[in-house]
């Protein structure tokens, strides 16, 4: 798992490398000849919905005559939207939004009409690292509170998060087995649902990533990051690592196709949306919004893809996945 864990980070920390965004800018790609539709497999208001309009305004900047209209169908933590994405039209203009490892941990668990190898990813834009929030109103403090309440009443204290089999569910079972305490994953259709219920203390905290507590920071209290280091917009907010656990990882986003989009108008995407990547009004959106930016694109994507199935397919087990 230590090995899991720093290959997931070595990524996302290539993003802040001099190597990531080097000062000569990519070639500009072609700007699409129609406008963009761009599918979310979560409901407005996550971290897929803000990154996704995010793309949309440097996208328009870049292709003043291009829209880029964002369609929502949300559902089943994502594979509502994964199932469907191979009907879509391979025209290289319908794209849709791609999480892992939701893409692999889901179809090991096997209730979903998909497999990831139907998933065609064209590009990967951006990491975001797992964060554990309890709301502002809330009596626990900090972790060392978290912790003695939980283990006080092994199974009383919720966590919500997006998606059964997601990113954030596997958080969970991970905060769980790596501090010897129960608590209950209560799953939602994506964190913009989730949010309410935070902030409400409907729950009593979740299991999120990094945009979620810095946009809702007079809202919600973090209290421990799987970072390699602190986090420079919550510099108060203890690592995982500092707490004694080897924890550094989360969830990427990233954009896919149909399968019978052609091999050029793969490559035609994947050229433009690192260009939206390397603008500098998207680097400073993704930092104020907790976005760690990487760049993996068709050229690394069969051997990022092999990496990361092999990866989380191994770590499948802690949620029992494939045990039927």
């Amino acid at each position: 798992m230590k090995k899991m864990m720093k290959a997931v980070w070595f990524v996302a920390l290539a993003a802040l490398s001099p190597l990531a965004f080097s000062q000569t800018a990519p070639p500009q790609a072609p700007c699409p000849d129609k406008n963009v539709m761009y599918w979310q497999a979560f409901p407005p208001g996550g971290e897929s919905d803000l990154s996704a309009r995010h793309q949309q305004l440097v996208l328009k900047k870049k292709c003043p005559s291009v829209e880029t209209i964002i369609q929502y169908k949300a559902g089943a933590g994502g594979a509502l939207m994964w199932t469907q994405m191979n009907q879509l039209p391979g025209d290289g203009v319908n794209v849709v939004g791609v999480n892992l490892p939701h893409i692999v941990f889901q179809p090991i668990e096997g209730q979903v009409q998909y497999k990831t190898a139907d998933v065609t990813p064209v590009f990967w834009f951006h990491f975001t690292p797992d964060i554990l929030v309890v709301p502002a109103q809330s009596p626990i403090k900090n972790f060392q509170d978290f912790i003695k309440a939980a283990k006080a009443s092994p199974g009383k204290l919720s966590l919500g998060g997006s998606g059964q089999f997601s990113a954030n569910h596997a958080a969970h079972e991970r905060l769980n087995a790596a501090f010897g305490i129960k608590t209950v994953y209560i799953p939602f259709k994506g964190t913009g649902d989730m949010a309410t219920s935070v902030m409400g203390a409907q729950v009593d905290g979740a299991m999120t990533y990094t945009p979620f507590a810095i946009t809702n920071k007079e809202r919600v209290r973090p209290l421990a990051v799987a970072m390699d280091m602190r986090h420079p917009l919550m510099p108060d907010v203890p690592t995982f690592k500092e707490l004694g656990v080897d924890w550094v990882d989360g969830a990427y986003r990233g954009i896919g196709v149909s399968k019978s989009t052609p091999p050029e108008a793969r490559k035609r995407l994947s050229d433009l949306w690192r260009g939206l990547n390397t603008d500098a009004e998207m680097r400073d959106l993704a930092a104020r919004n907790g976005f760690e930016l990487v760049n993996i694109g068709l050229e690394e994507m069969d051997a990022f893809m092999a990496n990361k199935t092999k990866l989380y397919t191994e770590g499948a087990a802690r949620m029992g996945l494939g045990k039927k």
